[in-house]
């Protein structure tokens, strides 16, 4: 009664389509929006501000731009509206202010080097409390590179799309950008 499908969210009625047969309708859908830890704990995936690795961050690394490909060509306003949109990054124009800096000294192709810039560009009284300063930037550059909120926000579209009359979608959320996009 279970079939693993590999796809993204935004997906679900040419999945539902192609396994249940044109013009099905499902009663449940459940979207758990979860990073998940086995891409985590996946070291050069990129994904993890606690392990050095390259800076890639690709749910799917076969597709598009890499984190640190965008952050060799982005511009000081992109990489500041990409941190503030997707991490609420209160430091964004210093993080951004130094991402420019040290890329014109060499790229920037590593996490560890990351952390370093966001560490150097957070005032210290801010990196005394709320975990790892980089969670953030990384949370931002994850999302942007991924379309994560855009690819929701189709899914959810989607969604209404291929459920039965009385039908249930439920979503776990994990921070207040997609609980935002789920309440709307």
């Amino acid at each position: 009664r279970f079939r693993a499908v590999h796809a993204t969210y935004d997906h679900i009625d040419r999945v539902i389509e192609e396994q249940c047969g044109p013009g099905s309708r499902v009663d449940g859908i459940l979207m758990d929006l979860g990073v998940s830890s086995l891409q985590l704990d996946e070291a050069d995936r990129g994904f993890a501000y606690s392990k050095d690795a390259p800076l890639d961050m690709r749910m799917d690394p076969t597709t598009g731009p890499s984190a640190a490909d965008l952050l060799a060509s982005a511009s000081e306003g992109e990489i500041v509206r990409i941190l503030r949109t997707y991490g609420e990054e209160r430091f964004a124009p210093r993080i951004a202010r130094l991402i420019i800096r040290r890329r014109d000294e060499a790229p920037i192709t590593r996490t560890g080097e990351l952390v370093d810039i966001v560490r150097s560009a957070i005032p210290a009284p801010a990196r005394r409390s709320g975990g790892n300063p980089a969670k953030r930037t990384f949370q931002a550059l994850r999302i942007f590179i991924n379309g994560e909120l855009d690819d929701l926000a189709a899914a959810l579209r989607a969604s209404l799309g291929v459920l039965a009359e009385g039908g249930r979608l439920a979503v776990i959320s994990f921070h207040s950008l997609e609980d935002r996009i789920v309440k709307q």
